[in-house]
């Protein structure tokens, strides 16, 4: 109701615009989302005010040609797609129109985009009473991924982002009952860890959900019903067609037009074959044997001489549950789309056997979806997890498989992994944060299915377009230039007989990278010989395209036939002769060639991420001409840093945000870099001697520890001073831990990180302080720590190493431990008697020892022993 009154108050101010729409050339694809009636009043309201209704040209739909400008979709699941983008034509949602009346003036197409990549796309997002820093980053998050920022609270504003609702503009934005919601800036941070939009209900003001309800309590699931028939790559029973008064009126127009083929390897009986192809007929389509005269191919593997022919000539090729899609909803839908509705390799991703995969928290389609993703791939699911499982994908962390995975130390991830993985056909590092991060309050299963395949990935791998004699080259195959990395390909396949017949490539190439800059004269033709296919059909040199005739680009036309690779190897060559002048003449481009391509969320997400503030590592000038005029913008970049310095227990710059970001920039022009990783410093500096878990685990990486003086002395005479005249000096500091700093740092140095290496170490997960900040700090000291809950199997065998009998106080032999880190609580002591039985059936002495044996230990970087660290009850 809301779009019809805004189309309705646009039609009122039709007369004020008359000429708003004057340039542009409109096509409307109708979905579901996308009404008859809405349709005819965009059209309305785009017709009065100069726009001109663009109709297809071709019986196949859509063309990116004849002057078309814009489409208006609230999809991008339409055939069309991928060559609008190819040609740069915007692909807007409905409400582009009324933002553009409202504006009075055309508005960014990227702000109103379909493409689910852009995310934010639709979002005006306000600010309110956010520190400078994050208030940044969210507005760069925004507008990267298709949104827009507004600086003051209007009408158009959807999101206003605000710490609390108490805010006077939050409290004015509330009376007048304005259609936005407040939200906290954790859904912002939260949508690009992940690269997907989220729902914003637990991060929504006055009352977030993230911050009223505990850790512990259950989340609720997130039912999927779009995945019903995307779900499998075994398709079931044949459906009915949407719309279908019954099954005995079957009327389909998904197919008009359409030459189907159904290959071989689907293996379905003649019966069901003969039903479909019924279906198609009846429908408006038809039925072919050739590859080479299909528009669609329905085939089960990613192999064969068919698959590679339909593939590398751009048509659809899909399995047979698409095709049962398609039948279903009478709706078009790319193959590509959905992981499940492309053909699957037979052998399944390299490297993905070893996995023994287990689920949790996913439920329904999505919970089937996920089960038949791991099997395409090659892995193997298993409905209940156990110690030699692999892997866990889980939706969210509140469940008994998820302590059940952080105890046995099973890979937990959420199912971007999997789904990533799948589409990118390579198996992704388990260290992106994005496959660990699980929102609070947040079921993963609301994103479930929104990966699609990465078509260069699928095209690199299975169907690479090079120059081979095993395939012919289809009369309708594309004949685009291949990209430069093919080139280096295609040039190390021509033979030096072959090489002796391109002494004109060198006179050709001059008037090539002429012609390639004026777009002008003749392209170089192809061999004219005849060419047979085996079925005695005389294939002809294909004619160019008009969609890379508009976008006025070197399209040469492919040559086919059996002449052997040799020959079409140097025609393709005369051919790319325009195109590799323009890569040559890219090349000299100031800072190279830019390579073109549209990124992916996941690409622009973590970018995002990265705070602006005043330590960036680059600055920007504006440079400008005799004239005045200012020119491009150049970047100098600053030096490494001298040094990476690590702060704990600096107490200058807390709760003040921008003497810290000033102070932090001042250091960093000195040279100066600071740090927040241990691993990373070079020097650490401190007041004193600190039992900080920043201290300790950058001790084990035998960094120089200095004075805070040190900085404080830099930032108030403004330069890099000797950090060996302000190291650390704390004797007070040294007695009452019992060591010297000079000894520690030696010792540090020789174990190189490995003090704790080969200790099989467990601790409570009530344990002062927090299991993560134990594990930390042996995990810095080469050590495992492993959380015990007293479950079964929990330890498994002594592989863990005994105390070093040339450590200090300790005992000599070969005895093999097992350490257990507790308090002294009710929940911690009744879990000792379990773990000193556990830890005996396998042979190895327990010893349940407090906290203080590892600090010391790392602190000291030495492995100490003293019965003061025995636990007791």
């Amino acid at each position: 109701m809301a779009a019809t009154a805004n189309l309705e108050g646009g039609a009122a101010d039709s007369a004020n615009n008359a000429q708003l729409f004057t340039q542009v050339q409109y096509h409307i694809i109708q979905s579901k989302n996308l009404s008859t009636d809405r349709a005819a009043k965009l059209a309305k309201i785009l017709d009065e005010n100069g726009a001109v209704h663009h109709s297809p040209s071709s019986p196949h739909g859509l063309v990116a040609s004849d002057g078309l400008t814009h489409v208006i979709s609230t999809t991008i699941d339409f055939q069309a797609y991928e060559k609008l983008a190819d040609a740069l034509i915007p692909v807007v949602k409905p409400d582009w129109v009324e933002a553009s009346i409202s504006k009075k003036r055309l508005a960014n197409p990227r702000s109103h985009s379909p493409d689910p990549r852009l995310f934010y796309s639709g979002l005006v997002v306000c600010c309110v009473d956010l520190p400078s820093g994050d208030k940044d980053a969210i507005i760069g998050g925004v507008l990267a991924m298709g949104g827009l920022h507004s600086p003051a609270i209007t009408k158009l504003v959807t999101h206003i982002v605000a710490l609390t609702a108490d805010a006077e503009q939050c409290q004015t934005a509330l009376a007048k009952n304005l259609k936005c919601k407040l939200v906290l800036p954790h859904w912002f941070d939260d949508c690009l860890k992940l690269g997907k939009r989220i729902d914003e209900g637990p991060y929504l003001l006055p009352n977030p959900e993230i911050l009223r309800m505990r850790p512990e309590d259950g989340i609720p699931d997130a039912a999927r019903p779009d995945l019903y028939g995307a779900s499998s790559v075994q398709p079931g029973r044949l459906p009915t067609p949407a719309g279908s008064p019954s099954a005995n009126r079957r009327q389909l127009s998904i197919f008009q037009s359409k030459r189907i083929m159904l290959s071989t390897d689907l293996e379905i009986g003649s019966h069901l074959r003969g039903t479909i192809e019924d279906l198609i007929v009846n429908g408006g389509g038809s039925m072919t044997g050739s590859v080479y005269k299909a528009d669609i191919l329905a085939c089960q593997y990613r192999d064969g001489e068919e698959y590679l022919v339909a593939s590398r000539a751009g048509k659809d090729v899909g399995n047979l549950p698409w095709l049962y899609h398609l039948i279903t909803h009478n709706t078009w839908t790319s193959p590509l789309r959905r992981l499940l509705h492309y053909p699957i390799a037979r052998d399944g991703l390299p490297g993905f056997k070893d996995f023994r995969i287990s689920l949790s928290n996913y439920n329904g389609e999505a919970r089937i979806y996920l089960e038949n993703l791991a099997k395409a791939a090659g892995g193997e699911f298993t409905k209940n997890m156990k110690m030699d499982n692999t892997h866990l994908i889980t939706a969210h962390t509140i469940s008994e498989k998820c302590d059940a995975a952080k105890e046995w130390n099973i890979n937990m991830i959420n199912h971007l992994w999997l789904e990533e993985s799948y589409a990118k056909w390579q198996i992704q590092s388990l260290s992106n944060p994005r496959y660990t991060h699980f929102p609070p309050r947040t079921n993963l299963s609301e994103v479930v299915g929104q990966t699609p395949i990465d078509k260069q990935a699928v095209e690199r791998i299975f169907f690479p377009k090079i120059i081979s004699s095993d395939v012919e080259v289809s009369e309708a195959q594309s004949s685009k230039p291949l990209h430069s990395r093919n080139q280096e390909i295609l040039v190390t396949k021509v033979s030096n007989s072959s090489a002796a017949q391109l002494p004109s490539l060198a006179s050709d190439q001059n008037d090539g990278n002429q012609k390639s800059s004026n777009s002008e004269g003749p392209t170089p033709k192809a061999s004219k010989q005849d060419r047979w296919h085996d079925e005695g059909v005389a294939l002809r040199t294909p004619m160019t395209k008009k969609l890379a005739t508009d976008m006025k680009g070197n399209d040469t036309p492919s040559t086919t036939g059996s002449r052997g690779a040799k020959e079409r190897a140097v025609v393709k060559l005369h051919d790319l002769v325009p195109d590799i002048a323009l890569y040559e003449k890219e090349r000299k481009r100031v800072g190279g060639v830019i390579f073109g391509g549209r990124k992916t969320s996941e690409d622009i997400a973590p970018d995002m991420l990265r705070k602006r503030s005043l330590s960036r590592e680059d600055d920007s000038e504006d440079v400008a001409d005799d004239d005045g005029r200012e020119l491009k913008r150049t970047k100098k970049t600053k030096a490494p840093p001298f040094m990476r310095l690590l702060l704990s227990g600096y107490q200058k710059w807390v709760g003040d945000i921008k003497r810290e970001n000033e102070d932090k920039q001042r250091l960093r022009d000195l040279g100066i870099l600071i740090t927040h990783d241990p691993a990373a410093c070079t020097h650490l500096a401190s007041p004193r001697i600190v039992r900080t878990q920043k201290f300790i685990c950058a001790l084990a990486h035998a960094p120089m520890v200095l004075s805070t003086d040190f900085v404080d002395e830099c930032l108030l005479k403004n330069a890099r001073l000797r950090a060996e005249n302000f190291m650390l000096k704390d004797v007070e500091g040294e007695k009452r831990q019992n060591l010297k700093l000079t000894d520690v740092t030696s010792r540090a140095k020789a174990n190189k990180g490995r003090l704790l290496q080969g200790y099989q170490i467990f601790c409570t997960e009530h344990i002062r302080g927090g299991f993560d900040i134990y594990k930390s700090i042996i995990g810095a000291n080469g050590g495992k720590c492993l959380l015990f809950r007293a479950r079964a199997g929990s330890v498994t065998s002594s592989r863990a190493g005994g105390l070093d009998s040339a450590n200090e106080n300790e005992e000599p032999g070969e005895l093999q431990y097992a350490y257990l880190l507790s308090g002294d609580s009710p929940e911690e002591t009744k879990l000792w008697p379990k773990f000193r039985q556990m830890v005996r059936d396998v042979g190895t002495i327990p010893r349940i020892v407090k906290a203080d044996w590892v600090l010391d230990s790392a602190l000291s970087q030495r492995v100490r022993w003293d019965d003061v660290y025995e636990a007791t009850s």
